[in-house]
């Protein structure tokens, strides 16, 4: 790993950090404003996020620890639109997970070929991020 600038690293993972952690508060909220016949189920997916979210936080901050960074107590700006349909929130849920796919696809390229633990962690938090934005985009064929 001596070919990664630590500094570097830890500002991109403290960016991922506060962005997730903005995720966990997104998604509890949206989970809140749901409503309609088919609450349950997109709610226990908004809840399943936000937990999900939260653990991505963790291990961004674990790693920052591990390269003697300093975890970030902030949490990234988070966009009230007030419109709380299904439809404007799982809208809202794709372009959060397209910008934290940015941010990993960001760490990537900064790590790539210098750190393979570094480079797997941020290929399989790209998957996830990856597969999450198709589970909305399927939920939102209902809506076109």
């Amino acid at each position: 790993m001596e070919d990664i600038n630590p500094k570097e690293i830890c500002d991109i993972l403290n960016e991922i950090m506060e962005y997730e952690l903005a995720g966990v508060v997104r998604y509890t909220h949206s989970s809140l404003m749901i409503t309609g016949p088919n609450r349950i189920p997109i709610v226990d997916f908004l809840k399943e996020q936000a937990r999900e979210s939260l653990l991505h936080a963790q291990q961004a901050g674990e790693l920052i620890v591990g390269l003697d960074g300093h975890p970030s107590q902030k949490i990234a700006k988070i966009e009230e639109t007030n419109r709380h349909s299904v439809k404007d929130i799982l809208l809202e849920a794709t372009q959060h997970e397209q910008h934290a796919l940015s941010l990993y696809k960001k760490l990537l390229s900064n790590v790539e070929n210098r750190s393979i633990y570094l480079e797997e962690y941020s290929r399989t938090l790209i998957s996830e991020e990856e597969q999450h934005s198709l589970e909305l985009k399927a939920m939102l064929k209902d809506f076109s």
